[in-house]
């Protein structure tokens, strides 16, 4: 009796050890879907079993376990050095092994600042050796407006659409995968915003741009919108700078001293909201997502004029709804820079 249930027992120890083979093959073959873009940094130092959780936290493995017991139970003792290093997706656990035994790759960043234009977009991108383009090159690749017709159909370029963040450049990284990462980053956040007012794309990314740069305070972009459709509802000219500043890069005249000069003011372009009445013909910048959320969503207010608060050096502004207001806020400003001229010298 004792030896048929020894042998009932090594049966079933023997179909457990059987399906539990099974199971891992399976799951060392089952591949995860995961941002492709996302770069991994393995530190100096790192455990095995850091590294593998880290991976399991980014959806790279759909289970970390699983490629902890492989090790363990194959006896591999992996070598892993420290560096940046990205994978393919979907990929399988013996697959990210794999990866990471060849070692990291060699990256650069572009870290695309919020307010950007495409212009110094384009300059960050002819200073990447590995990207072989010059500014003018970039630029071109930039006016590829089917990658966001189908958001924007009213799109001229890409401007608006290059999504501020730190973008990771491979030795063999194209300018085109560059800039279409950049608006596949844009998408994704857009698509994850709440657009209450049903405001569309070209509208809200052209009103968040301008926000943008007016605006340095996040918790001001709510009431710097209202702001721009308070003086569109009254038909008066946004007479904004940032619009102006961007019609003289156009043309390649802006000097970049942060001073906007009488040549500067005079253009016939349509993008000078001193000239012309309304939101200019499309974005002047890349906003970032606080930007976009204050256009979709802004604030009740009857605010027409704004005017930077010579009592704080962080960019706050104080706020007018008639230009008798405005204008005392006006000389108050210009009061304070004439003292600071002085105590300059």
């Amino acid at each position: 009796m004792p030896k048929k249930i020894l042998l009932v027992v090594g049966l079933l120890i023997g179909l457990s050890l059987v399906a539990a083979g099974y199971m891992l093959d399976a799951e060392l073959k089952a591949a995860a879907i995961h941002d492709d873009q996302d770069v991994i940094a393995v530190t100096r130092g790192m455990a095995l079993d850091e590294i593998l959780s880290k991976l399991e936290s980014k959806h790279i493995l759909r289970k970390a376990f699983i490629l902890k017991l492989y090790v363990r139970l194959s006896g591999l003792k992996p070598v892993i050095r420290a560096g940046d290093y990205k994978f393919a997706s979907p990929i399988t656990p013996l697959q990210v092994l794999q990866t990471l035994e060849a070692g990291g790759i060699e990256l650069n960043k572009l870290t695309v600042i919020e307010g950007w234009t495409r212009f110094e977009i384009a300059d960050a991108m002819a200073k990447i050796k590995s990207l072989k383009v010059d500014r003018k090159q970039a630029l071109a690749l930039m006016n590829k407006t089917s990658l966001i017709a189908d958001i924007d159909p009213m799109v001229q370029n890409l401007e608006g659409y290059l999504f501020p963040d730190t973008y990771f450049v491979q030795s063999d990284t194209k300018a085109e995968e560059l800039i279409e990462a950049m608006v596949e980053r844009f998408r994704k956040v857009w698509g994850k915003l709440a657009n209450p007012y049903k405001l569309t794309a070209h509208k809200a990314i052209t009103m968040a741009s301008i926000i943008e740069t007016e605006a340095k305070l996040a918790e001001e972009r709510p009431i710097v919108a209202s702001v721009i459709n308070n003086r569109i509802a009254r038909r008066m000219p946004l007479a904004m700078d940032s619009t102006i500043v961007y019609a003289s890069k156009m043309i390649g005249k802006w000097k970049g001293n942060g001073i906007v000069y009488q040549s500067d003011l005079d253009l016939k372009s349509p993008y000078n909201t001193r000239k012309y009445y309304g939101l200019p013909p499309g974005p002047v910048g890349s906003p970032g997502q606080s930007s976009i959320n204050a256009a979709l969503m802004p604030a009740s207010s009857s605010y027409i004029y704004y005017v930077r608060d010579p009592a704080y050096n962080n960019g706050k502004h104080n706020f007018y709804s008639n230009p008798q207001d405005f204008e005392v806020g006006v000389q108050k400003l210009r009061a304070w820079e004439a003292s600071q001229k002085r105590n300059s010298h």
